[in-house]
């Protein structure tokens, strides 16, 4: 049994789709069509099967994507204990994380692993909170985000690791009525106008809790995801918006103010996957992303600016 035929299995099993595989591993479909033609015959069953939109595994198939995780995972226990009998943990270990996180988390990273053997190669995307898990097919570690819970949705069979809980703060420039107050309430938001993050985006489940709670409809008059761009807009007045305390600068113009009476924090959550999470070089990177994160946690006073 070929430990690559089961990682294409589980690669469809997330993905859904020959097209979506064959993006995210650099192949053309036709490829990836002709390992799984190769894993049939190797294993003597049939593991896909066609249905309305393309293909999708069969049961047999079902179980081997299932299974991809715990041969992987055992592979990894192995090299872990290999690694044990060396002087330190090395290899490189991929990092994704969305930009706001990991302004606050990886500048600290790369600085302890400076002189160690462990490489880091790390990436940066913003993504809607269901999107997270998909991307550790991807990397060894995601640095993931979520407004309801410690573990992001769709996360909840991946090993996951919360790494800090950051206050989200509002943002209105210094003159608005409302930078008077020295913290905010939902009825204090009704027929205010905001600068809002796309759909689905973890954000923009506290102004939907706003909502829920006094009844009223804020007015999102545009939705962006970079947030020096959004203060930028805040300090001329375009809005009121909802920006992270562990990466937010007193900026000119700008006044932050806590939000009271919904829930206004975020859970900052390190995510791998099973296989992934037993390699040493991982679990020291998610310990040392921990240990940073908690000094963050301890930073978190209230905004006063």
């Amino acid at each position: 049994m070929d430990v690559r035929h089961l990682e294409l299995l589980r690669e469809l099993s997330v993905r859904g789709t020959l097209a979506a595989v064959a993006a995210a591993t650099h192949r053309t479909p036709s490829a990836v069509s002709q390992q799984l033609k190769t894993a049939e015959r190797d294993l003597g069953v049939r593991l896909v099967e066609p249905a309305s939109r393309g293909l999708r595994l069969t049961p047999a198939g079902r179980v081997l994507a299932e299974g991809a995780d715990d041969v992987g995972r055992a592979l990894e226990a192995l090299r872990a204990r290999l690694d044990d009998t060396l002087a330190e943990p090395g290899g490189t270990v991929s990092v994704g994380t969305l930009p706001s996180a990991g302004e606050a988390l990886l500048p600290d990273l790369v600085a302890r692993l400076r002189d160690t053997s462990i490489r880091l190669r790390i990436e940066d995307f913003d993504l809607a909170e269901a999107d997270y898990a998909t991307r550790t097919l991807d990397v060894d570690v995601v640095i993931a985000h979520s407004l309801t819970g410690d573990v992001p949705s769709g996360a909840e069979g991946l090993v996951s690791t919360v790494l800090a809980r950051e206050p989200i703060d509002v943002a209105m420039s210094e003159d608005h009525r409302l930078a008077a107050r020295s913290r905010l309430r939902p009825p204090d938001l009704v027929g205010t106008r905001w600068i809002g993050v796309p759909e689905a985006y973890p954000f923009d489940t506290i102004l939907i809790a706003v909502e829920n709670t006094t009844g009223t409809r804020l007015e999102r008059w545009t939705r962006l995801r970079d947030n020096h761009l959004v203060e930028g807009l805040v300090a001329r007045g375009a809005g009121l918006a909802l920006l992270p305390r562990f990466t937010t600068r007193p900026r000119p113009g700008v006044a932050i103010r806590p939000l009271e009476g919904v829930r206004a924090d975020r859970s900052i959550t390190a995510l791998s996957r099973p296989d992934r999470a037993e390699r040493l070089a991982v679990r020291v990177v998610v310990d040392h992303l921990a240990e940073i994160g908690r000094g963050l946690d301890g930073q978190a006073s209230t905004p006063c600016r």
